[in-house]
């Protein structure tokens, strides 16, 4: 609500001047009264007559006056409750201009703060843009070392070898799966004669990429073994890759620090045992070669630090 202050005022004045000419006309009509009652014995009747006609007129101006004053101070009580509702009105207009000054000063406050917290960001994003880039290189590096290392490996081999050796590479790792009857005497853990040959070639491409590491892994069939010394297929598992793993470390120069023995027993089959075939594909000793870890970590180490 908007009062205009001198309208109000205006109408105030109004006010005041009807009830000064109240005051006035009440004055004249005391004085024609009183000169009335003084002129009333020697008056004639036609001044008489002429007394009462102003008597009546003033009796119609008086009333007249007297429903202005009283229009007026309802006029000047709207007035003012209209002005009291008005400072109200401003008093409340007060109280949201400074909510709203408050608010807007947190709100550059905050954007202040936020332009620094994405000037952060984004230097994070980069460092872990940096950071990604270098994991993508190594992991290129490694896959084409490996793919190299594989071809290296495969063209040594003749014909013959690769009919029971078995190359792959998975998710960075290559394996080489070598059948059981092309490694060792039957149903024992020494190495037979036509294994060197292959044992070789393997070896010579394990030196040439003195950056993997090497697992020799053993595993069987589930047909139960009990002999002097191997109580189960976890022994001959495990004496089969010590053998491969002391084969490349004596004959063939491979650094024994590089090389680890394990062993699976019948636990990790890649075929059914119900079967012969089966069985013999179960029977067989991995050399799992791994690039060492070592740059992998260091660029772990070296990851950026996120909130």
């Amino acid at each position: 609500m908007v009062i205009n202050c001198k309208s109000l005022s205006f109408a105030t004045e109004k006010g005041v001047l009807i009830v000064n000419q109240y005051t006035r006309t009440m004055k004249k009509i005391l004085i024609i009264l009183t000169a009335g009652v003084l002129l009333a014995s020697c008056a004639s009747k036609k001044q008489y007559v002429a007394l009462q006609q102003d008597y009546t007129t003033l009796q119609r101006d008086y009333q007249t006056a007297k429903e202005q004053l009283a229009e007026n101070r309802a006029t000047i009580k709207s007035l003012e409750e209209r002005l009291a509702d008005a400072r109200k009105a401003q008093e409340q207009m007060k109280v949201a201009y400074t909510t709203l000054q408050g608010s807007l000063d947190k709100s550059i406050a905050q954007n202040a703060e936020g332009n620094i917290n994405i000037s952060k960001l984004v230097d994070e994003i980069n460092a872990s843009n940096k950071f990604i880039k270098q994991l993508v290189e190594a992991k290129d590096k490694s896959d084409s070392l490996n793919i190299t290392l594989t071809n290296n490996l495969t063209r040594s081999l003749s014909k013959e070898e690769l009919k029971e050796v078995d190359i792959q590479v998975l998710k960075g790792v290559v394996y080489i799966s070598l059948a059981d009857n092309m490694l060792y005497e039957s149903g024992s853990y020494k190495i037979n004669s036509r294994a060197h040959e292959t044992l070789s070639k393997i070896a010579k491409i394990i030196n040439d990429y003195k950056d993997y590491e090497v697992l020799i892994e053993g595993n069987t069939d589930n047909v139960p073994i009990s002999r002097e010394n191997i109580r189960n297929n976890w022994d001959l598992a495990a004496l089969r890759a010590s053998s491969v793993v002391q084969e490349l470390q004596n004959n063939y120069g491979v650094d024994p620090k590089r090389l680890t023995a394990g062993s699976r027993g019948e636990y990790n089959p890649i075929a059914s045992n119900d079967t012969a075939l089966g069985r013999q594909r179960n029977r067989r000793t991995q050399i799992i070669i791994t690039p060492k870890l070592d740059e992998f970590l260091e660029l772990i180490d070296q990851a950026p630090e996120g909130e």
